[in-house]
């Protein structure tokens, strides 16, 4: 019978499904159900097999659009296509949640640093997952993605860091063959401006950190070895977790040789000031670190909690223990420090970071002509008034 919209409501609702066909579309045919529903599908050969798709239910889908449906599926199977497996392996297809798993364990704990793995575990943990986790991987959209950036606009940092990991793991994705390549969703996603925090200490702020330093050391308010890790930072201009896990295997007369660090093998130039805060600290037997905590073996594992005591008593409550390390940063360009030669003391990946600093050489540099044409003026006004009249402007 040629299937309608009327033959088919008045089908016989029977105790077990049966199939009706389509006296049109080859192929094209409606199942009945004990409970009433009825649902289009499609039967066609793939190879030696038979295969089924069903295409919707009746009601929702109307018998032309149903028939239109059967139409365009059969044509994909007479190019080769098999509909049924497709939709079969879509299905079973791994979700963005499986992907960040993997993506996790077989490529950043792999490849990547240990803090640079707990910093895209909080990502993926707290936004990807939630938001896109139950979304198959070739279903999530460039829209997708614009809609979760959007939603963090109050914290752009935070916004740009998501799309950042985003980005990696779906181009880790198409490595795995796990998406279609070159449709990795985070393309063109406009990221939001950041306003970089920087922040200097003046030579007074320096200076009250010291004495709070060792004032607080003198009272044993925190151990030798947190003013030690602190004094270091400030010294060197290292990064903390460099000072952190510092073993003594690392320290020469000269250097630190730091076998692994965020942009890989360093030499730190150790000078005199650091070296002799080193040679203060009393190491303890089978522990190769330097900075040590309770634990017989290990290092100080959390130095932001007494920092945050320090910070507060020398009255320096917005500064952040990295801001040690953009002071170091500072005195140096303004003391005339080369930015190739500071790249290397520093151990920025690229230049660019470095010069981030010029500015400061600027105002140095700025505040140095002014001396001297404040002098040069002063000389030349002092002749002025002896020699002759002062000039005077002439319009």
């Amino acid at each position: 019978m040629k299937l309608t919209k009327r033959s088919i409501e008045a089908l016989e609702i029977k105790e077990k499904d049966y199939l009706i066909w389509d006296s049109e579309v080859r192929g094209f045919g409606v199942r009945v159900l004990p409970s009433g529903k009825r649902s289009y599908l499609v039967q066609y050969r793939s190879g030696k097999r038979t295969r089924r798709l069903t295409l919707g239910q009746h009601g929702p889908l109307t018998t032309d659009e149903a028939r239109s449906l059967a139409k365009q599926q059969l044509g994909n199977v007479a190019r080769g296509d098999d509909p049924a497996e497709n939709r079969k392996q879509k299905r079973m297809a791994p979700t963005v949640a499986a992907l960040c798993d993997r993506f996790m364990s077989e490529y950043v704990a792999e490849h990547c640093k240990p803090t640079t793995y707990a910093g895209y575990k909080t990502v993926v943990n707290q936004h990807i997952k939630p938001k896109l986790g139950m979304f198959q991987i070739e279903d999530v959209t460039r829209a997708d993605v614009a809609e979760l950036h959007h939603n963090m606009r109050d914290t752009p940092y935070h916004a740009n860091r998501v799309v950042m990991v985003m980005s990696k793991m779906f181009n880790v994705a198409e490595d795995w063959g796990l998406r279609t390549e070159g449709t990795n969703p985070t393309r063109r996603i406009k990221k939001y401006k950041e306003v970089e925090k920087k922040r200097y200490l003046s030579d007074e702020e320096q200076s009250r950190l010291g004495n709070v330093l060792f004032e607080g050391l003198e009272r044993g308010d925190y151990s030798e070895y947190v003013v030690a890790a602190f004094m270091l930072l400030i010294l060197t201009g290292c990064r903390l977790r460099e000072i952190q896990t510092l073993k003594w295997e690392y320290v020469t007369r000269t250097h630190l040789e730091l076998p692994d660090s965020k942009t890989g093998r360093r030499r730190i130039p150790l000078p005199r000031e650091a070296s002799d805060v080193l040679d203060a600290l009393p190491r303890r037997e089978g522990n190769p670190y330097v900075i040590l905590g309770d634990k017989p073996d290990g290092h100080y594992n959390d130095l932001q909690k007494p920092w945050r005591k320090i910070r507060a008593r020398a009255g320096l409550d917005d500064v952040r223990i990295h801001d040690l390390r953009h002071t170091y940063a500072s005195v140096a360009v303004t003391n005339g420090i080369d930015p190739f030669m500071l790249k290397e003391i520093m151990g920025h990946k690229n230049l660019s970071t470095t010069l981030r600093y010029a500015h400061l050489a600027d105002e140095a540099v700025q505040k140095a002509a002014g001396s001297v044409a404040a002098r040069l003026s002063r000389a030349v006004r002092n002749r002025d008034r002896r020699d002759g009249p002062a000039l005077r402007v002439v319009r």
